[in-house]
């Protein structure tokens, strides 16, 4: 009955989003547009990332693990981390996709670029306020918002940290559930201490798949907390534990980069064209400079280079 109520009012304003917004704030669920494609995102993940294996195993386990969890104790917050190029976009917009069936477009998923949100080091007081309150309000209209975070080298420090009461298991606001929102960073801080190891392990002949989160996690942690770089220098997400994921991404290989060019030529309808994926591999810069293994821009350059060669 009161949904109904709120259904003749909002009709009567002529405004279907209204309707959605209230109906979610009560609902503390947001199932209006919460439509989560659990098979898809794993298919996706599967088929369009590529060289990623721990990415797409830790991604898969802890997002289908959230969704399938009607009373989460506090929200998923996952940490992307690797050199540009490696997938960390393409993730969080598969992640968006499959839960709402667009990659940015759903009035539920919030992106934040730091040069365009948070562009001045000495406005820090003032984006925090702005932060608290854009976050809070989307919450309030969405229980299930997800929240992306771009370029986090790029985020003054502290800003983040206004946050930090929302991702844990400990804060409900009246009408809003914020355990169950997905907070995803992405960051090249950290690329270091991933490609050392990804280079170890391939002088040492170790298979690239063996390679462990456990290894990394730790390495990880340090490097964005001591960076000052980084929006999570000496931050107390990092010392609280509040990330529930932190996610490598791997250099790519030539062969990663040749399977990105095989892609995009597909989304143009040139499948066939495998001399131009070839041509597109051996057209990238590929690092160290001794054993030339990894693309020094993944697979960030491939769409321009399919341009050249077509």
């Amino acid at each position: 009955m009161i949904f109904i109520l709120l259904l003749i009012y909002c009709t009567s304003l002529g405004t279907a989003f209204e309707m959605k917004s209230i109906y979610c704030s009560i609902s503390d669920s947001c199932h209006c547009d919460f439509k989560p494609d659990i098979k898809g995102l794993e298919w996706d993940l599967y088929k369009n990332l590529y060289g990623q294996h721990m990415a797409q195993d830790i991604v898969s386990e802890a997002v289908v693990n959230f969704l399938q969890n009607e009373n989460p104790d506090r929200p998923l917050v996952l940490s992307f981390h690797g050199a540009s190029g490696t997938g960390k976009s393409l993730v969080s917009s598969m992640i968006g996709r499959h839960i709402y069936g667009t990659a940015m477009g759903s009035p539920y998923i919030h992106q934040f670029i730091p040069t365009l949100h948070f562009p001045s080091a000495d406005r820090v007081q003032q984006y925090r306020s702005d932060l608290k309150r854009w976050v809070e309000g989307n919450l309030t209209a969405c229980a299930r918002s997800i929240f992306i975070f771009d370029e986090m080298e790029k985020m003054p420090p502290d800003v983040i940290d206004v946050l930090e009461p929302h991702l844990g298991p400990f804060h409900v606001l009246f009408q809003t559930n914020y355990r169950k929102a997905i907070y995803i960073f992405i960051s090249t801080v950290g690329q270091e201490v991933i490609n050392k190891v990804a280079l170890e392990s391939r002088q040492t002949g170790r298979d690239r798949e063996d390679i462990l989160p456990k290894e990394l996690d730790d390495s990880i942690a340090d490097a964005v907390y001591n960076n000052k770089n980084s929006g999570f220098y000496h931050s107390r997400i990092i010392t609280e534990k509040l990330i529930t994921r932190f996610v490598p991404f791997l250099p790519l290989l030539r062969r990663h980069v040749e399977r990105c060019a095989q892609r995009e030529l597909c989304q143009r309808g040139e499948c066939q064209r495998a001399d131009v994926a070839s041509s597109v591999g051996g057209a990238m810069t590929y690092t160290p400079n001794d054993s030339q293994y990894f693309s020094s821009t993944g697979c960030k350059l491939v769409p321009a280079k399919v341009n050249l060669f077509l």
